[in-house]
C-alpha cells in the first residue's frame, strides 16, 4: 500500500524526490511506527491532486496544515500515522547551505535540516539532485559553526542581559508559572544545541534527546542527567527551586566546555 503511494506521489510532474526520515529511515521502527515522509518539488502540488491520491489510501486526512511545515498529516487504512511535508529542494538547500557552509547558527535546532538531509533514505530522485545534495554537505562538523553555536546558545543561556535563566528569575518573582514553563522549554533547547555542537554532532530532532545525547556525545556535562531529573522534578512541585537548578546546569555546562 505505502509502495503504491509512494509511486503516484513520484509519477507527479512536480516532484523531484522523496524521502524518509524518523525511524522509518533506519532500522529501529515496528509495525506500528509512523511514516516521516519528503516530498522535495519544483512547484506546489495542488491539494485537491493530492487529496485525490491520499484518500485512496488513508482514512483520516488532514491537507494543507502548516502549522510548522507544510504538510498533509493522515491515517493510512492500516491505522498507520504518515506526515508527508512538501519542500521547496532550492529553498531546502539553501537552508542546509546557510548552516553548513555559511555557519549560521540560530537559536535551537541549529543543524536539525543538514541532519535530516544526511539521514534520510531516498525513495526517489529523479535528477540526481538530492543524491549531490547528500554528497555535498557530507563534510566534515565545521569548526566555525560549532563555534558560532557554543557562542550564541551559551549567551542565550546565561551570558546576555535577556537570557534564559535571567527570564526565568523573573518569571518566578511574580509567580508567572506559565512563562516559567515556556522559559525553561527555551532554555533546554538552547541547552541541547550547544550540548550537540559541542560534540560536533548533528542535531537529531526533539525526541529522546537524553538518550541521544548519552549514545553520540563524548563529552557531557557532569551529572547531566541527574541535574535534568531533578529540573523536571521541581518544575511543578517546587517551582522555587528552579532557578537554582538552572543555575547548577549552566554550572557544569561552563565548566565542562570552559564557556
Amino acid at each position: 500500500m505505502v509502495d503504491e503511494l509512494f509511486d503516484e506521489l513520484c509519477a507527479l510532474d512536480q516532484v523531484e524526490a522523496l524521502a524518509l526520515g524518523g525511524s522509518r529511515a533506519g532500522g529501529c521502527f515496528d509495525a506500528a511506527s509512523d511514516y516521516d515522509v519528503y516530498v522535495y518539488h519544483k512547484g506546489p502540488v495542488p491539494a485537491e491532486t493530492r487529496r485525490a491520491i491520499l484518500s485512496k489510501y488513508c482514512s483520516v486526512l488532514e491537507i494543507g496544515n502548516h502549522f510548522w511545515e507544510y504538510e498533509d498529516n493522515c491515517r493510512l487504512n492500516d491505522g498507520t500515522g504518515i506526515d508527508i511535508l512538501y519542500r521547496d529542494l532550492d529553498a531546502f538547500i539553501s537552508d542546509v547551505t546557510a548552516v553548513v557552509e555559511q555557519f549560521q547558527a540560530r537559536n535551537a535546532y541549529t543543524t536539525c535540516m543538514w541532519h535530516n538531509l544526511l539521514t534520510c533514505k531516498t525513495i526517489y530522485d529523479r535528477d540526481g539532485r538530492l543524491a549531490q545534495a547528500k554528497e555535498r554537505f557530507s563534510v566534515p562538523y565545521p569548526r566555525q559553526l560549532k563555534e558560532n553555536i557554543l557562542e550564541r546558545s551559551w549567551k542565550l543561556l546565561h551570558g546576555a542581559m535577556p537570557a534564559y535563566d535571567a527570564q526565568l528569575e523573573k518569571a518566578l518573582e511574580r509567580g508567572d508559572l506559565v512563562s516559567v514553563s515556556h522559559r525553561t522549554a527555551a532554555f533546554l533547547e538552547s541547552y541541547f544545541d550547544l550540548l550537540f555542537a559541542a560534540n560536533e554532532v548533528t542535531h537529531p530532532g526533539e525526541k529522546r534527546l537524553i538518550q541521544l545525547c548519552r549514545e553520540r556525545c563524548p563529552s557531557l556535562p557532569d551529572r547531566f542527567e541527574e541535574n535534568l531529573e531533578q529540573l523536571f522534578q521541581d518544575l511543578y512541585r517546587a517551582p522555587d527551586q528552579v532557578l537554582g537548578d538552572v543555575r547548577t546546569i549552566v554550572s557544569e555546562l561552563e565548566k565542562r566546555y570552559r564557556l
